[in-house]
Formats: structure tokens, C-alpha cells, sequence
């Protein structure tokens, strides 16, 4: 989705901006250096990727120092692939890598102890092995290898996220671009929504959709409709949507590493008052936390405009996590910050220029059935909020009316 004869986003300055992030984000540390086992982390440092049937094996790691350049380290034969097709790492920083596959082979086999006696040698050599190194995510193990090479280890998923805060003019482009796959995502369910269609087949459907549009991985499609609605299960099943349903979705997918968080309601053919009274409340919440989205604002003050667990049939804030909700999007799908009563009211975070925040709401309806579920995706801007979430939402959507 790159041409020649408009400016659109920019590779190289796409990977520029993230590079010195990740930089500044490790300078402001205590930290000497990174090691990075999340793959949205070695994505955000390296720009290289090699599947999401990876994601949950641990084989993949890359490592940044003050002042030194990446080095990552992949599965087999994927490294001479980055050596051919990476020109932006330096050759010698692609590295073959291995340490167990979550077990599968066994620490006594050494894997471990010669990754952490190569990561030493590079801290040596590169000048901050009296540092502490900052880990993301690991396997008990590499942790256990490190110490023993004398190795201090610290948390570093903060610097991470203080890296990937704030989004570059590349990276909304990249969100924009996602949002909109998303956008005509909806168009074909609005057609298709209608009796006698299970929730599994819309599921189905949308995922080639997206993949036909160019979309790098679907993460997951939430499609919740008719009794399933209260409480709020979080996943689809195979059941067949009825005339008078209500039915709600998430769809989450990835474009270029940029992930979408996007709810959208529908009615199923007809709608009752109840559902529509839920709808306007829910839209009423979310429009109020739009209206804060400004920089400089703070997450209580957005937290305190949603209802209060109990109002909406919860027993308390955890029991109601993620319904009345706010996250950050971008490589991650919940980043800095998280925005809820549960956390928000008693530990603020500045609202920024350039963060892309993903606003949820959800209201069940007086039926003990039925709920509405919206999403918008708001952009931070100087001024104001931006909404790139574009698919109708303003009135409770019927779709194949009567």
C-alpha cells in the first residue's frame, strides 16, 4: 500500500523513530542493556518478523546496549534470511539461536549456559557489563544462565513501554490503515448478519476477509450474540444468530506489526427499547471519555466519567475489568497506558500528543439478556481527539431490518 507518486508512511523513517525510542527510553534507565524475548519488543528494535507461528516458543531474542547496534538472534535458517533481506542490522548482529523451545529440549542440553555466556561476552565487549540488564519476558532457565555469568537482571518492560508511548506519524498511518481493513470488516458483517448464521461463520468470514485485504495476522474475532451477550464471555462459539438478537464483535488483527482493538453493536433484524436504551448509555460513556482525549488530561479523570461496576450488575472493578476500559494501541495490543476504575483512579497517567488510545464501553440491557459493546480508536492530537474508527456507531446498527 505504498506508491511512488504520493507520500504515504516511510520505512526508513518509520524504523529511524523506533530506533532512537528505544534508545532514549534505555538512556533515561538504570539499565546498560535490553534482552528482548517479546516479539512486538524485538519487532519494535530489530524490524524483523518471522511469523505468529513463533510467538509462543520462546526461540527468539534480540538484545540492544547503550550505545551499541541490535543484535537478534533467530530460528534457523531465518537469520541467513535476515542477513540477505535486513540491510538496515549490521551482518555480524544476525545471529542463529536456539535456547530450548519452552522446554522441549531440555536445559541440561547447554543451550541456555552458551546463550548467556554469548549475551555476557557482547556486554563485555560492548562496555556496559557492570549494568544491569533489563529482561521483558523469559523462560526460568535463561534467567538461571544469566545469573550465573554474574549477570544483574532487572525488569525492562517499563522502558520498553516508555519506548512505544508515543506513536509516530508512520505508525498512526499504519493504525489508520488497520482501523479501515477493519471498517469494511463490518460493512460485510452489517450484510451478512442475519438469522440463521452462526457466530463461527461471520468469524470465518470476516478472517479471509481481512487476509484478502492485506492484513499480516487476525489476532482474534470476538462475536458475541442473544443470551451470550450478559455477562460479556470474550469469545465466539457456533451458535445460529436469531431474529431480535443483539450481537456485538471485536475484531483485532494485525497490519505491518499495527493491531486493531474495534467493537461495533448490531441488532439483529429488529431491535427492542431495551437494547436501545443500553446503546444510548454505552454511547453516552464512550463519548464522554472521547471528549477528554486531549493531552495533558489524565487517565482518573477519563475513569471517573464510566459507571462505578455496581451501576452495571458487577460485584466489583476486577470482576468488571475490561468492559469500562481504555489501552493504548500499537505493536502491543494493551499498552501504556491501561485506563480503568480498577487501576486509573488512584494511579493517573498523563494523556500525551501521539498516543492512539482504544476506548471501550459496555451497558447490558433491562431484558437480563442483551448488551452493547462499542469501541472507538481516538488518536491524541493537539486539537483534540481524532477518531479513526469510522463503521456507523453513533445509533444502535439493525441489521437486514424487517
Amino acid at each position: 500500500m505504498n506508491v511512488d507518486w504520493e507520500e504515504r508512511w516511510n520505512v526508513e523513517r518509520l524504523r529511524a523513530y523506533r530506533d532512537g525510542r528505544a534508545r532514549h527510553a534505555l538512556a533515561a534507565s538504570d539499565l546498560g542493556a535490553v534482552l528482548l524475548f517479546d516479539f512486538n519488543n524485538i519487532r519494535y528494535v530489530t524490524s524483523t518478523h518471522i511469523g505468529e507461528w513463533a510467538r509462543d516458543k520462546m526461540t527468539r531474542y534480540a538484545l540492544l546496549t547503550r550505545g551499541g547496534d541490535p543484535h537478534i538472534w533467530d530460528f534457523g535458517s531465518a537469520a541467513k534470511h535476515h542477513r540477505l533481506n535486513c540491510p538496515w542490522l549490521r551482518q555480524e548482529n544476525i545471529h542463529a539461536g536456539m535456547v530450548g523451545m519452552r522446554g522441549a529440549i531440555a536445559p541440561d542440553a547447554g543451550l541456555f549456559r552458551s546463550a548467556a555466556r554469548e549475551i555476557r561476552d557482547i556486554l563485555k565487549a560492548e562496555g556496559v557489563a557492570d549494568m544491569p540488564l533489563g529482561i521483558d519476558v523469559m523462560e526460568p532457565p535463561m534467567l538461571a544462565a544469566l545469573m550465573d555469568e554474574g549477570i544483574t537482571v532487572l525488569d525492562c518492560q517499563q522502558v520498553m513501554l516508555d519506548a512505544r508511548e508515543v506513536k509516530s506519524l508512520d505508525e498512526i498511518i499504519l493504525l489508520n490503515t488497520a482501523a479501515a481493513m477493519v471498517d469494511g470488516a463490518y460493512q460485510l458483517i452489517s450484510e451478512q448478519l442475519k438469522p440463521g448464521v452462526r457466530e463461527s461463520e461471520l468469524v470465518a468470514n470476516v478472517t479471509k476477509f481481512l487476509f484478502d485485504l492485506g492484513s499480516e495476522h487476525v489476532d482474534n474475532i470476538n462475536a458475541v450474540s442473544g443470551e451470550r451477550c450478559s455477562p460479556h464471555p470474550h469469545v465466539f462459539s457456533d451458535r445460529i444468530i436469531r431474529p431480535g438478537d443483539q450481537a456485538f464483535f471485536d475484531i483485532i488483527h494485525t497490519f505491518i506489526g499495527y493491531k486493531t482493538c474495534y467493537y461495533r453493536s448490531f441488532a439483529v433484524s429488529r431491535a427492542s427499547d431495551g437494547q436501545r436504551d443500553a446503546y444510548k448509555k454505552a454511547r453516552q460513556w464512550i463519548d464522554a471519555s472521547i471528549e477528554l482525549m486531549r493531552p495533558g488530561n489524565t487517565t482518573d479523570q477519563i475513569a471517573r466519567v464510566w459507571p462505578k461496576a455496581e451501576e452495571f450488575g458487577f460485584a466489583n472493578e476486577m470482576e468488571a475489568f475490561g468492559l469500562q476500559f481504555g489501552h493504548s494501541v500499537g505493536l502491543f495490543l494493551h499498552e501504556r497506558p491501561i485506563i480503568s476504575r480498577l487501576n486509573s483512579l488512584e494511579h493517573p497517567v498523563e494523556l500525551k500528543e501521539g498516543m492512539v488510545i482504544a476506548l471501550e464501553t459496555y451497558c447490558p440491557s433491562k431484558d437480563g439478556l442483551s448488551a452493547a459493546r462499542i469501541e472507538e480508536e481516538v488518536v491524541i492530537t493537539a486539537d483534540g481527539p481524532r477518531v479513526i474508527t469510522l463503521f456507523p456507531a453513533d445509533d444502535l446498527f439493525v441489521a437486514n431490518a424487517y
